[in-house]
């Protein structure tokens, strides 16, 4: 079997993983009966976690020059702690699982990117093409999701968790080593990394473009909770922005455009401002479900032109390195700042100016995105 069709299929359940993982957290923790800033705290905490397993997952797979064998363990990890995590009520029980699924899951997305784009340029097909089953993954799980929660209770989303992990596992099993490169690791080559100017700056922009994108995937289903909604049309509403992406990610092969690639995050995060002053200003939670559709000119534009563009500025030999160091700020150090400022935002000032900071957020970013572009096409 074409390790593209392999690849394919373990998109759809990684990224399934993650939609039970990353929405449904912060529910499932409300519903435990935590506080919304409790909640903010364990995320935030997670984050930092997060901060350092994705670069010691990426760091071992660049030495080891293994990505498959790294990805078998931190899915069999995941699976047995997401069990644990789903079945338990204890505030210290949460917290401890909790950790231990950030731990191993979200190193997992960087690889799993990595894989993603080195597989689309050996193939010589989209990277679109691929990534297109994992926004399809986390929209069909994120509805199930929803649904099971509602009429099977909360720990039911457990087995679920431990059916897409044992099944991803055996799909990796099949799938052959690939190696990201056959160039040595060396410290000059990550000194080399670190002294690329053009790189800080754009790691810059993603981290202010992260901020309030992770702020609003973080609090967004406590929000339709508050609004009035239940879990279905929560996961109704990760489903609709979910499957938005699908054609995005599709027809990647006809808008992306090498060069060009700083101008679409500026316009995706011009979109990203639009999404959330829209959300700021609507009460009703179907309304706010309906504003989310805006996710196909956001996340899978930004996120597949900040990947090309990484990927054309950072040394061979350090990819899957790079990609860590990209997901690290999109979704590990942006994930700490959003959950502890973004709990602390939401209790104190309620939902609706927490949408507005978050809208002036991302324009910044928008302006500093411009600035950028401005300043590649002067060099």
């Amino acid at each position: 079997m074409k390790v593209q069709v392999l690849l394919k299929g373990y998109n759809f359940l990684f990224f399934g993983l993650l939609a039970i993982f990353i929405p449904f957290l912060p529910v499932y923790l409300g519903e435990q009966g935590l506080s919304v800033s409790e909640i903010g705290l364990i995320v935030g905490t997670g984050g930092v976690v997060t901060l350092i397993a994705q670069p010691f997952w990426g760091f071992i797979s660049d030495k080891t020059k293994t990505i498959r064998k790294v990805m078998l363990l931190l899915v069999c990890l995941t699976s047995v702690f997401g069990y644990f995590l789903f079945n338990v009520n204890s505030f210290v029980f949460l917290v401890i699982f909790a950790l231990l699924v950030y731990f191993f899951l979200m190193p997992l997305d960087p690889l799993t990117e990595s894989l993603n784009f080195t597989v689309s340029e050996m193939a010589r097909v989209s990277y679109g093409s691929i990534r297109t089953y994992g926004a399809l993954g986390f929209a069909v799980l994120s509805l199930i999701v929803g649904f099971a929660m509602d009429y099977f209770g909360m720990s039911s989303v457990s087995i679920l968790f431990v059916l897409l992990g044992l099944i991803s596992f055996g799909v990796i099993w099949f799938m052959p080593e690939v190696q990201a490169s056959s160039k040595p690791v060396t410290m000059a080559g990550f000194k080399q990394v670190l002294n690329n100017k053009e790189m800080l700056l754009f790691l810059a922009l993603v981290f202010i473009c992260s901020i309030p994108a992770r702020m609003n995937d973080t609090f967004l289903g406590i929000h339709i909770r508050a609004l009035g909604g239940d879990t279905s049309l929560v996961g109704i509403t990760f489903f609709l922005s979910a499957t938005s992406e699908i054609v995005i990610f599709a027809l990647s092969f006809w808008w992306l455009r090498k060069g060009k690639e700083l101008e679409i995050i500026t316009i995706a995060t011009f979109f990203y401002f639009v999404r959330f002053i829209a959300s700021a200003f609507v009460t009703s939670p179907i309304a706010l479900a309906l504003v989310q559709l805006l996710q196909m000119f956001t996340f899978p534009i930004f996120y597949t032109a900040a990947i090309q563009y990484l990927y054309q500025i950072m040394p061979k030999e350090w990819r899957a390195t790079g990609q860590t160091v990209l997901a690290l700020l999109f979704f590990g150090l942006s994930s700490i700042i959003a959950s502890y400022a973004g709990g602390y935002i939401y209790k104190e000032l309620g939902g609706q100016t927490f949408y507005f900071i978050i809208s002036i957020m991302s324009f910044i970013g928008v302006l500093f995105g411009i600035v950028l572009t401005i300043r590649k096409r002067r060099i």
